[in-house]
């Protein structure tokens, strides 16, 4: 009587050997994989804590905000498409800037299929006014400079250092060499205050002005009189001189604010101020005079390699009416003094490059420098940009405040909370004991899953959305489908009369494949969902598909060596009646098992796979 239950395990384990050449699951060591699975979790938790994001990021229909869709249109007439990843790329961070220039914060700019860009503006911004910025085409100006000075902005001179202004005056007199203290080369040491005093700015801004470009007949004939020889501007003479010469001395380029906002509803026929970084990086503000030519003027532009210098270089192309214009210009430029020997390339009211002209040029320029390739392939897409016959149209808007975006968000996170409690209610019912280790693993993968979405957030911009909410609530599904497949499987051969142990090791490279088929049926349709879609389908999409990944990692290395573990405890190796795997609940039959085993011992060894 005590021999027979002995031998049937025996034969059990027997069983459950795997044949020679198959791989072995290694049921003897289940604690690795359960270490191996702890310190990923830690390695995550504390990657997110050190990276100083404990929260995923939100997306525009959860924390408010408004996301606009813009799609890409060649103009009617052109023979070429300007659609292409190039363009594309120089477009995201044109429209970059100009969200930027409007001070906002982790706005997200982003292709989207081949010609769709997307635009999230997160809460806090003026709808109107974002629209405007992102909607409309860059504009490309070329326009000669006047003077130009560091960034920052000039202080007021000290009455103490007036005398020391007057006398410097007749060094200042000559614009250019006003201009070369305001740019900062002049001996900052000498005097503790800026050696380009705002008269000498005043002046050289003056200078620039069409209605002073020319000095008084008083002033040519007394050239000595430094007061006389370059007319200082008041506001009661001229009130368009005196309030450019006002906002030059005061603007501060380093301020991102103010620098969104130079520029705005100036004419390409007027004079204006704009900002600029030198090629040490630094901030330098320009008064720059009216537009010569805009960016339909040029045909082409490229970043090459100066076959004598070996220094990269950009060539420009002209059109036939954009080289007599250029030509022109450059004429003029040739023979001015520095900095009125140079020429703006003023992109969105920003200058990108500020060349000097030696000579006439027409047809064909060179912009050469202290160039990078980057840098270089930079400056020739922006030139290329405001050339392209391409527009961009508003497919989209969608605009939501941040009451309503919390409102979903609430909703969205008690739906998944009514969907996990359903979950594990069944499993509860259902298999009992066995539902502590579904539960337990469904928690493992819910840390995995907000550890991995936070730390997604600052590494690739992703950010948590409505539809992404959704596809999560649906990976809970998944998840403890795996758990049940595994369960079931189990449950079969106690049901043919196995004990636990060889049960579980049987059970699981069939209850394995049938997983791997199922996540792999589910992250297929997620991959192709995320591919043909845009928008915030995607969220749904990259959510499904990285809870489907998470669910093979949860069940390779947290439920099946748990399960492991767990099947040497008495408690559910003895099939405890509220363990789940009771043999009487379960209706096993082993008296029939030990007739056949009875039979196979009399007619010779019985063959592993038919038991």
């Amino acid at each position: 009587m005590h021999r027979t239950p002995g031998r049937l395990d025996r034969e059990n384990e027997k069983v459950a050997a795997p044949k020679k050449g198959r791989r072995q699951s290694a049921p003897g060591k289940p604690g690795r994989s359960l270490v191996f699975i702890l310190i990923a979790l830690v390695a995550l938790t504390g990657g997110m804590f050190l990276s100083g994001n404990t929260t995923p990021r939100l997306g525009i229909d959860l924390a408010g905000g408004t996301s606009i869709t813009l799609q890409a249109k060649d103009e009617p007439g052109q023979k070429k498409s300007a659609i292409n990843p190039t363009n594309m790329n120089t477009a995201v961070s044109i429209i970059n800037n100009r969200v930027n220039g409007l001070g906002v914060s982790e706005a997200e700019v982003q292709t989207q299929g081949d010609d769709n860009i997307i635009v999230n503006i997160p809460k806090g911004t003026n709808e109107k006014q974002a629209r405007e910025q992102v909607g409309t085409t860059a504009q490309l100006y070329f326009r000669p400079v006047v003077t130009v000075a560091s960034g920052e902005p000039t202080p007021e001179p000290s009455a103490s250092s007036s005398g020391k202004g007057k006398d410097k005056g007749k060094d200042t007199a000559d614009p250019d060499k006003a201009t070369e203290q305001g740019d900062g080369k002049g001996d900052d040491k000498a005097s503790p205050t800026p050696t380009a005093s705002p008269t000498s700015q005043g002046r050289a801004v003056t200078d620039g002005l069409k209605a002073d470009a020319t000095p008084t007949p008083k002033a040519s004939d007394k050239g000595g009189d430094k007061d006389k020889a370059a007319p200082t501007p008041t506001p009661s003479a001229d009130p368009a001189t005196a309030a450019l010469q006002k906002k030059f001395t005061e603007l501060d380029c380093t301020d991102k604010a103010q620098r969104g906002k130079v520029g705005d509803g100036i004419k390409p026929s007027e004079q204006t101020i704009a900002c600029g970084k030198n090629s040490a990086g630094q901030w330098e503000k320009y008064v720059l005079g009216p537009a010569e030519l805009n960016g339909k003027d040029v045909d082409d532009a490229k970043a090459t390699i100066n076959q004598q210098s070996g220094a990269w270089v950009v060539n420009m192309e002209f059109t036939g009416s954009g080289s007599k214009k250029f030509s022109k210009t450059t004429s003029k430029l040739s023979q001015q003094q520095q900095p009125m020997n140079q020429f703006a390339i003023v992109l969105d009211g920003e200058v990108a490059s500020a060349p000097s002209v030696n000579t006439t040029l027409s047809a064909n320029a060179e912009i050469s420098g202290s160039f990078t390739q980057e840098s270089a392939q930079d400056l020739a897409n922006i030139l290329s940009y405001g050339a392209l016959p391409l527009t961009f149209h508003e497919q989209s808007v969608t605009t939501v405040s941040p009451a309503l975006g919390g409102e979903q968000l609430h909703a969205g996170l008690i739906a998944g909370a009514i969907g996990l409690a359903l979950v594990i209610i069944y499993l509860v019912v259902y298999y009992r004991g066995l539902s502590l280790i579904a539960i337990a693993s469904l928690l493992v993968s819910a840390a995995l899953t907000y550890t991995l979405m936070t730390l997604l957030g600052p590494a690739i911009s992703f950010t948590l959305n409505l539809p992404a909410v959704c596809g999560a609530i649906v990976a809970i599904g998944i998840t403890a489908d795996s758990f049940i497949v595994f369960f079931e499987r189990v449950r079969d051969e106690v049901r043919e009369g196995r004990t636990l142990r060889p049960a579980v090791e049987r059970a699981w490279p069939r209850a394995r494949r049938t997983i791997l088929v199922s996540d792999f049926v589910s992250f297929l349709a997620a991959a192709v969902l995320f591919i043909v879609t845009v928008g915030k389908v995607q969220g749904f999409a990259f959510t499904l598909g990285l809870t489907t990944l998470l669910d093979v990692v949860v069940v390779f290395f947290f439920t099946k060596p748990l399960m492991t573990l767990m099947a040497r405890k008495k408690f559910f190796a003895n099939g405890h009646k509220w363990s789940g795997l009771d043999p009487k609940r379960l209706g096993a039959k082993p008296p029939l098992r030990r007739t056949r085993r009875a039979t196979g011992s009399a007619a010779g060894p019985v063959d592993p796979k038919e038991a």
